[in-house]
Parts: structure tokens; sequence; C-alpha cells
């Protein structure tokens, strides 16, 4: 049983990861907008660094998470068209196990990038130096939180021929804490203060939405199966 649970985690962590290879010009566009509008930001706000240092932590992170919400509406929707999706729902494997997989595969593509050139982004924003490590956990921790949380609202609206604005309306609110929880962490340790607190909250959203979400993910796909 242990086997088949982790053979069906990896098995469709591996298959999305090389589809996403083969698509990367798709999988990049994420992280080309993430870059592209951060970039824009001195532009239209200000080119003072202390203008910008004021701000840079919560535009970071909005971007971050308008990024992930581009990109999670297509999770299940390639699978949904080719009829994928259908052999995962009849399959005899825990489906939570698949669709962790599946989200997994999400994150290494969109959030981990997303994480990884944040600094870059800091820099060009002259965020001060203290919040460049509350930044990475706080990224790395959330866009997993937003991923997992965005899967749900992709499970709900994936039949949907323009499902984008419904999605965004579903998971909207339950983006507003890990941006609130991300922004703080940073702006924490910007600040001068214990940054462990607000970072430990985000830890705590992790840990639900990866016990939660892809039990919901489930019942939203076999929902919409079914109808």
């Amino acid at each position: 049983m242990a086997h088949s649970i982790n053979s069906g985690f990896s098995a469709w962590l591996r298959r999305d990861l090389l589809l996403a290879y083969r698509r990367r010009g798709e999988a990049a566009s994420p992280l080309v907008f993430f870059v592209m509008v951060s970039t824009l930001i001195p532009l239209g706000l200000t080119p003072e660094s202390a203008r910008l240092a004021e701000v840079a932590a919560g535009m970071i992170w909005v971007m971050a998470l308008l990024a992930t919400l581009l990109s999670v509406e297509g999770l299940f929707a390639s699978d949904y068209q080719d009829g994928s999706l259908e052999q995962l729902l009849i399959t005899p494997q825990l489906l939570p196990m698949p669709l962790l997989g599946k989200i997994t595969a999400h994150w290494l593509t969109t959030g981990l990038p997303l994480t990884l050139v944040s600094p870059l982004l800091g820099v060009m924003l002259s965020l001060p130096a203290a919040g460049y490590l509350p930044m990475l956990c706080s990224l790395a921790l959330g866009t997993a939180c937003l991923s997992l949380t965005g899967a749900v609202g992709a499970a709900l609206t994936v039949s949907l021929r323009k499902g984008g604005l419904l999605l965004s309306l579903l998971v909207m609110p339950l983006y507003m804490p890990v941006l609130i929880f991300g922004t703080a962490t940073v702006n924490f340790a910007v600040d001068g203060l214990n940054w462990l607190p607000p970072l430990a909250i985000l830890g705590a959203l992790f840990a639900a939405s990866v016990a939660l979400c892809p039990l919901a993910a489930a019942g939203a796909l076999r929902l919409t199966s079914a109808n």
C-alpha cells in the first residue's frame, strides 16, 4: 500500500516535470511576468531608493502571488482536455497523492524559480540586506501554499471554458493570509524585529495546506467529473 501511494506521487511528479520541460516557453511565463512587472515598478512609482525600499517587500510578494495565479489555471486543464484526468480519477490509487505530485511539480516549475530570482528583484527595488533571507524563506513556504490552495480552485473550475475569472474570485480570499504574513516576515526583518513568528504562521499555513488541499482538490475533481 505504501509503495502504491509513493509510486502514484512520484509518477505524476515526474510526468508533469517532463511536460513542463517540453513546454519550457509556457512554463517560463510566470517567471517572465514576475521579472518584467517588477522591473516596471521603479519606472511607474519612483526611482528613489528610500521610497522603493519601503514598498519592496509588498510589491515582490504581490507580483509572486499574481505570477502563481497566472499559472495555476492550467494545472489540470491539459489533463482534462486530453482525457488523462479521467483516467486518473478511475485508477485504484489514492487520488490525493497523484494530485500532490502534480502540485509539487507546479511549485518546482513556478514557485521555486520565483523564490530563487527574488533576491535579484530585491536589489533592483533597494530592499535592505536584512530582508533577503526572510524573503527567501517566506517565498519558499508561501508559494507552496499558493500552489496548494490554487489547485483547489483549479479543480473546481477545470470544466469551465473561461474559468480564469472565477478561479481568481475563489482563491484570492484564501491567498490573502499568505500575502499578509509573507510580507510581514520581510518587513519585520527590515525593521529589526523578530521575523520568525510570522514565518512560523506561514509554516502552519503550509502544513494545513498539505494536509487539506489535495483532499479538497480530489473531491472537487470527482464532483466535476460527476457533472
